[in-house]
């Protein structure tokens, strides 16, 4: 017998996220180190200088915001790289160690990476703070497992969440960084289909099945109403994904108002970065407000909804959301905000926070698709009558 709330599972068990969760994050920090990928050169030698002293890294000056960026980002990696050492079965000092080597290593790897592409600068103080980073988030891991964190965390994610694979959590984490990129409309991530599909037509322009993909035509800013729907729409989407991984109504709601707290505080910052703290709500125009409400009426009352239902209505949520964002053009505001990301003190994650953006509704919707498509994952729920 289970509790109102409550769904029966078909596996109880659930296998650590840490190696997925690493690798993920590894390709992150490659992506956020490398990009734009280009355009490729072999290493400029200054007078003087021989090939060997390149293995040096030079001293480079960097403002504020770098530094703590190369530090913070390398803080989830070194607790994952001990995480993942010691669910491999390591003695925590030993795992420790590895964490800091793989982490410095690949900082490494990546500054003199950089020596071929002209458009970022290797830097010894980038590669000490990455290390720094790495070190620092091995030694949180360590400590929040002697202080008992770690197994009292397993027993309360068995406790809210059934099994999902790490799709899900790694879904729910990069939610606020894809709206760190300034979407044309607040919490509407999903601009990735007009450059797919652009991207596309040219790779077939030299053959008979060019001008035979159908490119979106954007119509420029959207109405107020749809702009509603549209927010709404974007706070839905995270909602039914964690919906569909979460046991108890309480924890949905709860997770509910996080996810719009979460929204408010990433679209905040971004605003806050580009036009200083004096702008941070000036993207409150009279359509969010209303758009905030409806998707918040409409999460509750998912949230009672069965898990099954939940998500053959996030496919629906998501497939519109896509279509509508592909749809808005740009404003003056949207392109100003661009112009701060892509020339202004965010290259180094710009092209990280734009994929993130532009992809994350796609995943989703894979994981939504592997959620119904297994008869073994989702289990129709007794009609929850409670919160718990």
């Amino acid at each position: 017998m289970t509790r109102d709330d409550e769904v029966p599972l078909a596996h109880e068990h659930q296998a650590s996220s840490a190696r997925p969760l690493l690798w993920l994050w590894a390709g992150l920090i490659v992506y956020a180190s490398l990009h734009p990928f280009g355009p490729w050169r072999l290493p400029v030698l200054l007078p003087g200088q021989a090939p060997h002293e390149l293995l040096w890294l030079p001293v480079q000056r960097h403002n504020l915001f770098d530094l703590w960026g190369n530090f913070v980002g390398y803080l989830p990696l070194g607790l994952l790289l001990a995480l993942a050492g010691l669910r491999a079965g390591r003695t925590p000092m030993r795992a420790l160690l590895q964490a800091v080597l793989c982490g410095s290593l690949l900082s490494l790897s990546m500054e003199w990476t950089q020596y071929c592409l002209p458009l970022r600068v290797p830097s010894r103080h980038d590669w000490v703070l990455n290390s720094a980073g790495t070190l620092v988030g091995a030694l949180a891991l360590l400590l929040l497992l002697r202080l008992g964190v770690l197994a009292h965390w397993q027993r309360l994610r068995d406790a809210i969440f059934v099994p999902h694979g790490t799709l899900g959590l790694a879904l729910l984490l990069s939610w606020p960084v894809g709206l760190l990129f300034p979407p044309p409309v607040p919490l509407a991530t999903g601009q990735g289909l007009e450059r797919l599909l652009t991207l596309l037509d040219d790779e077939l322009a030299d053959t008979p099945l060019h001008r035979w993909v159908p490119l979106p035509d954007p119509v420029g800013a959207l109405e107020p109403g749809s702009e509603v729907v549209v927010i709404a729409l974007g706070l839905l989407a995270p909602c039914v994904v964690s919906f569909v991984m979460l046991r108890r109504v309480r924890h949905r709601v709860l997770t509910l108002a996080l996810l719009l707290l979460a929204g408010i505080g990433a679209t905040a910052l971004s605003t806050t970065l580009n036009f200083g703290p004096e702008h941070a709500m000036s993207w409150l125009t009279p359509p969010v407000l209303p758009g905030l409400l409806v998707g918040l009426a409409l999460g509750l009352g998912l949230a009672f909804s069965p898990r099954r239902l939940v998500a053959a209505l996030g496919l629906v949520v998501l497939t519109l959301l896509i279509m509508l964002v592909t749809q808005a053009g740009t404003d003056p505001y949207f392109s100003l905000s661009l112009t701060g990301w892509e020339r202004g003190r965010f290259i180094r994650f710009h092209g990280l926070a734009q994929w993130i953006g532009w992809l994350w509704p796609f995943a989703a919707l894979l994981f939504l698709l592997i959620q119904v498509a297994d008869p073994h994952r989702i289990r129709a729920p007794a009609s929850p009558s409670r919160s718990g």
